[in-house]
């Protein structure tokens, strides 16, 4: 049966891959509490919707860092997509062009990103970690720039990498002939031999951990593209981020990989938020499984969210196809939620969409 929702494509994608490849893009940090609770924290949320608005058809268009897009939904920076298809990130960013969205792609990809942004007409973004080699993070940059990169997405709350048991119990590598493609160039492309989990020595001793607010600064020195910071929790990172000169921030736990028992990330969005007062972008991803999870993370003051385990589930269903209709149905899921709320736009959803009396306890209006 053709999957008709974001949860059917995980059961689908369970049956196609290997399973210490579906382990390593399903699983979280230790006990996976933020992990389940990222979704679960959608699910606890009520909209108080509104009926006789006169909707007739709704417009999910927006814009991102000023960029037009057919949908505050965006793609995630997701690593390895080659292990889920042989079409990889390239075939990925191809759907996600063609679905009028950014494409963000991961420093850990298994496609180099010149390739991957030659065949994406649509918007992209370069997902960077920093290197303890400066020359290696430089590179990349100026790479991104040259192929066409319109923002650079820095991760930050891998300071060391989370414990995954999952990838520690399997000994989570790639298979030969994969690699790390962006590094390759530096030889820095393959993963330790070690026990346990490769990816996470691979990053433990190349990834620079000792990072601070002065490299992002440093990073808007040394790059003419907009940088967004992701893996904000607290709003006073969110405000600091701003201060060093970011100009998005993605509220975002790593989908549940690093910090367990960590907040969900939908839980923190109002106070960062808040805090922000509008004053750069805020993006929220983690656990966005239905349309409904959209207008939630917009009526919370997020300007679009980003959407990551699912693109892979696509991709391991039916490569480029299967990305495209994760991303078609996520469309028509938003856009009849939009409808039912009493929304003609995406500039419409507001907070008096959220339910106050939550029963545990209230949400701020």
């Amino acid at each position: 049966m053709q999957p008709i929702n974001l949860f059917d494509y995980a059961q689908a994608a369970r049956t196609q891959l290997d399973p210490v490849v579906f382990d390593y893009y399903a699983g979280g940090a230790l006990d996976e509490i933020t992990l389940g609770e990222n979704h679960a924290a959608y699910d606890r949320l009520r909209l108080q919707y509104r009926v006789l608005a006169g909707v007739t058809a709704a417009d999910l268009t927006t814009t991102v860092l000023g960029q037009a897009v057919s949908m505050p939904i965006l793609v995630a920076p997701t690593a390895f997509h080659k292990m889920a298809h042989a079409d990889g990130e390239t075939g990925a960013a191809r759907a996600a062009a063609s679905a009028g969205t950014v494409f963000i792609l991961s420093s850990l990809s298994n496609t180099a990103m010149e390739p991957v942004f030659a065949a994406c007409t649509g918007p992209r973004w370069f997902q960077l970690y920093i290197y303890k080699d400066r020359g290696i993070t430089r590179e990349l940059i100026a790479r991104a720039e040259a192929a066409g990169a319109q923002a650079i997405v820095l991760t930050v709350d891998a300071p060391v990498w989370g414990t995954r048991e999952k990838d520690v119990r399997n000994g989570f590598k790639l298979r030969p002939g994969l690699s790390v493609e962006n590094v390759v160039p530096a030889g820095k492309g393959d993963f330790p031999k070690v026990e346990g989990s490769g990816l996470a020595a691979y990053v433990n001793s190349m990834f620079d951990g000792s990072l601070s607010f002065r490299d992002i600064e440093w990073l808007c020195a040394n790059t003419r593209l907009p940088v967004i910071v992701k893996g904000v929790c607290h709003p006073d990172d969110a405000l600091r981020s701003a201060d060093a000169g970011a100009k998005a921030v993605v509220v975002s736990n790593h989908g549940g990989r690093q910090l367990d028992t960590c907040p969900a990330t939908i839980e923190v969005l109002p106070e960062i938020t808040e805090a922000l007062a509008g004053r750069i972008e805020t993006y929220v991803d983690g656990g966005v499984r239905r349309g409904t999870d959209v207008i939630k993370a917009l009526a919370f003051g997020a300007r679009a969210v980003l959407l990551g385990r699912p693109v892979l589930w696509g991709l391991a269903v039916d490569g480029e196809k299967g990305v495209a209709n994760v991303l078609e149905l996520m469309r028509r899921e938003f856009s009849d939620a939009l409808a039912l709320c009493g929304c003609s736009r995406v500039g419409q959803v507001s907070r008096e969409l959220i339910w106050r009396n939550q029963g545990h306890k209230e949400i701020r209006p």
